[in-house]
Formats: C-alpha cells, sequence, structure tokens
C-alpha cells in the first residue's frame, strides 16, 4: 500500500522537526509509548515533544505551558481484514505545572489529529474513517538529573467525531517513558 512506505519517512521528518525546530533554551523531547485497550488493541508509539516558543503562563499555583506532541504509533490487533495498522498523529498539548514549575510531577491535556494508513476493522468494532481526532488526560513525573527523564500515564480517546458514521471510537491506557534534551 503506497500510504504505508509514507510513514517511516513521515516519523524521521516528525523527529528531524523536532531536533531542528527549538529555540536554544527550550528542551524537546523524545519518548516510547505503550497503550493498550480492553478490546485487545496495543499500541507502540515513538514520538516527540515541541515545546511552544513561550516561557508560559502563571495559572493559579502553578505553571501552564505548551507543546506540540508528534507521533507515529503501531497498532496490533486481531482485525478483519488486516492483523495492524501505523498511525501519525499531531496534536496540541497544555501542561500545568504547581509550585510556580518547580514541583516534579504534572498533569496535562491535548486535542489533536491522527491519520491511520487504512481502517481500523474488528470484529465488533469498525472505523468508518482514517482521518480522527485525539484527545487526552495524563498525569506524570519528572525526575533524574536535572529532571531530564519523565513518565506519564494517560487515557487516550480517539474517534472521528460524528463526521461519518460508524464512530465507535476507542479508549487507550498509555504509560509513558521520555527523556528531554
Amino acid at each position: 500500500m503506497p500510504l504505508l512506505r509514507f510513514f517511516p519517512a513521515a516519523l524521521v521528518a516528525l523527529l528531524a522537526a523536532g531536533a531542528a525546530a527549538q529555540p536554544l533554551d527550550a528542551q524537546a523531547t523524545f519518548y516510547l509509548q505503550g497503550s493498550a485497550s480492553s478490546g485487545g488493541t496495543h499500541l507502540l508509539t515513538l514520538g516527540t515533544t515541541l515545546p511552544w516558543k513561550t516561557s508560559g503562563w502563571q495559572l493559579a499555583s502553578g505553571t501552564l505551558s505548551g507543546h506540540w506532541d508528534a507521533y507515529a504509533s503501531r497498532w496490533n490487533y486481531r482485525g478483519v481484514r488486516h492483523s495492524g495498522l501505523w498511525l501519525l498523529g499531531l496534536t496540541p498539548v497544555l501542561r500545568w505545572t504547581p509550585d510556580a514549575g518547580q514541583a516534579p510531577w504534572f498533569v496535562q491535556a491535548g486535542i489533536g489529529i491522527t491519520l491511520m494508513d487504512h481502517l481500523y476493522r474488528k470484529p465488533g468494532k469498525a472505523f468508518s474513517t482514517a482521518f480522527n481526532f485525539a484527545s487526552h488526560l495524563g498525569v506524570g513525573l519528572r525526575f533524574g538529573e536535572q529532571r531530564q527523564q519523565e513518565v506519564m500515564l494517560s487515557v487516550q480517546h480517539i474517534s472521528n467525531a460524528r463526521i461519518k458514521r460508524p464512530n465507535p471510537g476507542i479508549n487507550l491506557v498509555q504509560l509513558r517513558y521520555a527523556l528531554h534534551w
């Protein structure tokens, strides 16, 4: 399938953009993330976060910051025609860190877009679009020397927002390990 050949090249371009698009004082991340749904679909994701060119905003006793999350995921499942698919995603994310941004923990949320290389179809669940929206809510912890490492637990929902029916959506639990550089 021609679109499948596009995905590895697109992932390399996304990761290169993360390395090139940052001001010197910003910290981008590379991350590896595992996800699972209650229906037996498992994902492995490689991605990068690209900080916005602002230092953030004060919100209550914490700091609100933003970044882009660009990623590629491999989905594995027992489907009707396929046993897996590739997905590319791009999400603007807001992150709140308590104690004026000095706390080691944070919460974050985002709503973005995704594109699959073919439709997700398995017994009892079939997406009608390859283009979908992805929203997530997560809590994480930065640790290590200069807090350059991070783990995050999140929940994500992917669906087409009723652009076309059927629109069953999928809910995922995700565990991420990220390295800031």
